[in-house]
């Protein structure tokens, strides 16, 4: 139960990576600047088999172990999000609008901190794939990698990926089999309506009030369309409407998310959507146009492999510091992707006390990357041993 002493002895190394990374984010696919960084560092490893430009901005890198075996992929995301920083920190983003609010900054550091190590020893058979993957946050780079082949180029057999979690103990890892994190669709409703003067509200064909019951009908599909013991979210996130207090608009705009577990729920929540949707415009006298973008799949969690990740991380953390029946999340992640082309899992580690994820003041905590970098080791130690 421990750190991999190695690992532990480049531990301030890695935080320099880290805060690097942190202070120059990139958002989407155009993670380039951070490609080149993990390149640049790979190649100080040692490692010489590495494609870049996969999913525009994304690098698998290779390293060979001691004798021939299966492939075993190992997967960290190096976009950042849309946001001002307010922590205050000395490596805070140098780049306005944009800024680690997810850890990612983190994910690829304990990566590389695994491939420094993994370089050096290679005390394991058949081969290790390291995938840094741009464009987790949205665009769905995870989606890009797998169509772009590099599961099938590479001969992936099993595949793993870490994600931090504030709020639960440093260096602590938890995990579930089977759904992990949810599906995710988007809905954008655009009504049109008749402005006017807001004083002669009979003159108009008002689309602030049939938004209004819109976003209120919407509210009645997880209340009254499904069974209550059934994972589902419908949150309307965006209404963007009018221009001044005595003016009635034309136009309003509404946003939202829907989170899943169950395909049968998700397959209910798409046309009652359009149902509530053409009955409300029809009763306010609008017309309503609603698109619905189905985004990524449940995050499942492999059984078996579930269960050996779990107690690769009790030889980091300790038995009592693996959770190995955690609640489900709402969030989304496609990591579901990978998971659904090969067999895999998908943990999270603890970070400790921290502001929420996706906030403009959180930061990752240096301290877990020596645990995360020690469990992406072991994982590939114990699961290809070398005979």
């Amino acid at each position: 139960m421990a750190v991999i002493n190695r690992i532990a002895g480049f531990a301030e190394e890695m935080t320099a990576w880290r805060r690097h990374l942190h202070m120059n984010p990139e958002l989407g696919f155009a993670c380039h600047d951070t490609a080149a960084f993990v390149v640049e560092r790979l190649r100080e490893f040692g490692i010489t088999e590495i494609e870049e430009g996969i999913a525009t901005s994304g690098v698998v890198a290779i390293i060979e172990g001691r004798g021939p075996g299966p492939t075993i992929g190992l997967r960290a995301d190096m976009d950042a999000l849309p946001l001002d920083e307010i922590t205050g920190a000395e490596w805070a983003s140098t780049r306005p609008g944009a800024m680690h609010a997810c850890g990612h900054d983190g994910h690829t550091t304990m990566l590389l901190g695994a491939a420094k190590y993994l370089a050096e020893t290679r005390n394991f058979s058949g081969r290790v794939a390291l995938i840094f993957q741009p464009a987790e946050e949205g665009p769905g780079g995870g989606r890009v990698m797998v169509e772009a082949g590099v599961m099938d180029r590479y001969g992936i057999g099993e595949v793993y990926a870490l994600h931090t979690m504030p709020g639960q103990e440093v260096g602590s890892f938890s995990t579930t089999p089977g759904p992990i994190m949810a599906a995710v669709d988007t809905f954008d409703i655009h009504i049109k309506g008749r402005g006017g003067h807001a004083a002669y509200p009979h003159q108009t064909c008002d689309p602030v009030v049939a938004t209004c019951g819109i976003v209120q009908a919407i509210q009645t599909i997880v209340s009254r369309n499904h069974y209550a013991m059934q994972d589902l979210v419908v949150s309307v996130t965006q209404i963007h409407t009018g221009s001044a207090e005595n003016i009635v608009p034309d136009t309003a705009y509404v946003n939202g998310t829907i989170r899943t577990f169950d395909a049968d729920v998700r397959e209910m929540v798409h046309p009652r959507l359009r149902e509530i949707v053409a009955g409300q415009a029809a009763s306010y006298g609008v017309e309503a146009e609603l698109k619905i973008t189905v985004g990524y799949p449940p995050t499942v969690n492999h059984p078996e492999q579930t269960a050996r990740a779990a107690e690769i991380a009790a030889e980091v953390a300790g038995a009592a510091g693996v959770e190995t029946q955690r609640m489900r999340e709402m969030g989304a992640e496609d990591f579901s992707y990978m998971l659904e082309a090969r067999p895999g899992a998908y943990l999270f580690l603890g970070q400790g006390e921290a502001a929420g994820l996706h906030h403009p003041g959180f930061d990752f905590n240096d301290a877990a990357a020596p645990y995360g970098a020690s469990f992406f080791a072991k994982l590939v130690e114990r699961m290809q041993p070398v005979e």
